[in-house]
């Protein structure tokens, strides 16, 4: 009883890490909007007076990377990513929590071994800098590749202890159809 107390405890921590993260992670995304939609605003008024930014389009291009990257951060923590769960309702509990925990382990590879990549390829980037602004190194603009790939592996691996702590499938609901019965 007080291991499964304890347990619940766990989950309860998890659930607020996730959700502490996962806002942390919005405010990322919508500040790099904001500044991105300012960015591009400020390039069309200044374009249409006749007076372009040298640096508004790579800079634009740095900004919707980052973006886009922490984008993919903050799916990974919400779950959000393409995915096809109509196949894996069609397994049984059992090979569905084996497919999703090896699934997990592959994505966080993945991602551990494109953020040690990223980093190590800092360096190299230490010479370069923005056409546009030379005062800003390249290594500054490429670090968001480690940054959000530790950010998705710390997300991943959070689900990945969902996964193996779900000792039991879960209880069908009274009256709701099974996954694969709903297909058909």
């Amino acid at each position: 009883m007080a291991a499964a107390r304890e347990g619940g405890r766990g989950a309860g921590r998890l659930q607020r890490f996730r959700a502490r993260y996962g806002r942390a992670l919005e405010w990322i995304v919508g500040a790099l909007m904001v500044v991105l939609a300012v960015e591009v605003t400020l390039g069309v008024v200044f374009r249409t007076l006749g007076r372009s930014l040298s640096w508004y389009d790579e800079v634009a291009s740095v900004l919707l990377a980052w973006l886009t990257f922490y984008g993919s951060a903050l799916a990974s923590v919400k779950r959000a990513h393409i995915g096809c769960p109509e196949v894996l309702d069609q397994m049984g509990w059992r090979a569905r929590r084996g497919f999703n925990i090896l699934a997990q382990i592959l994505v966080i590879a993945f991602f551990a071994l494109l953020g040690w990549v990223g980093f190590a390829i800092l360096p190299v980037l230490h010479t370069e800098a923005l056409v546009s602004l030379p005062w800003v190194p390249m290594s500054f603009v490429q670090s968001v590749i480690p940054v959000t790939s530790l950010l998705i592996v710390v997300a991943e691996v959070a689900h990945l202890a969902d996964l193996l702590a779900a000792g039991e499938p879960p209880a069908p609901s009274a009256g709701a159809p099974a996954p694969a019965d709903a297909l058909h």
